[in-house]
């Protein structure tokens, strides 16, 4: 559907359009993964877990002692991390992953950050673990559920990339849909009547302040076209634990497979 025309139901009949977005927000895609990915994927020890009516796929690597949790982005699966399992595994660490709610090879239906925040809590909890890593969107979801359970702490933590704002996720779905302001606020609403949340709340860099996290290493490419390099600066301006490092060369998906990054990664999380 292109974006004239959504402007067009936007005028006529914006419920509709309201609809579509909330659906869009809600039932993420799945993009194919590389084969390499899917090695990495089949090396994995495999359990099914049960979270609020979806079949959660878990993943584990490895038998060190050291132990390291990792959480993918909206849109994302275990698998993206499959060069950096392949370093860790390689410093004795044992990975745990998983697939959220309609995510990866967990099973299909509606969700919401709420259940992936919630998973990624649970998640933690599990498996006991005190260093975790983040991709993109993975970053709200394991922020704000480390805010609600103030009892986890953390040793170390790396986000590759990180939102701030959850406002900013719905503004990209309404900008490459072409839904206008007026609509979008109509989203907004809908969307806090069935959380009982108000999105405008959901920040990272407001998470952070009060999170149990002794060490914060953030990696984000300066030319990144998803998620831009002021998100990552103003969620680490304000969190003492945390530090900054702008990377080039790598966009928004790469920098989970480039060298030099996973380089800096292992220097912090082995330091």
């Amino acid at each position: 559907m292109n974006k004239a025309l959504i402007q067009f139901l936007s005028a006529v009949a914006p419920s509709a359009v309201v609809s579509m977005a909330y659906k869009t927000l809600a039932n993420p895609q799945i993009k194919k993964l590389r084969p390499h990915e899917i090695d990495v994927l089949d090396q994995a020890k495999k359990e099914r877990f049960a979270f609020k009516g979806f079949d959660i796929q878990l993943y584990a690597w490895g038998t060190g002692e050291k132990t390291i949790l990792l959480i993918h982005g909206w849109e994302g699966q275990a698998g993206n991390f499959a060069d950096i399992i392949d370093r860790l595994r390689q410093a004795n660490y044992r990975v745990y992953a998983f697939d959220a709610p309609s995510h990866g090879f967990s099973s299909r239906g509606k969700t919401s950050l709420f259940e992936f925040t919630e998973l990624a809590g649970v998640m933690i909890r599990k498996y006991g673990v005190d260093t975790l890593m983040s991709h993109s969107f993975g970053g709200v979801a394991t922020t704000y559920a480390l805010f609600q359970n103030q009892d986890l702490l953390i040793d170390k933590y790396v986000l590759l990339t990180t939102p701030d704002r959850f406002m900013d996720r719905i503004q990209y779905v309404s900008d490459s849909l072409g839904i206008p302001e007026k609509v979008k606020n109509r989203l907004v609403d809908r969307l806090n009547r069935e959380t009982g949340q108000n999105a405008e709340d959901l920040n990272v860099s407001d998470f952070v302040k009060s999170v149990q996290v002794k060490q914060a290493l953030i990696l984000h490419d300066k030319n990144d076209k998803v998620i831009p390099l002021a998100s990552s600066q103003q969620v680490c301006r304000g969190w003492g634990s945390c530090r900054l490092v702008e990377v080039e060369g790598t966009g928004h998906f790469r920098i989970l497979r480039e060298a030099s990054v996973m380089d800096q990664v292992m220097v912090f999380l082995e330091g």
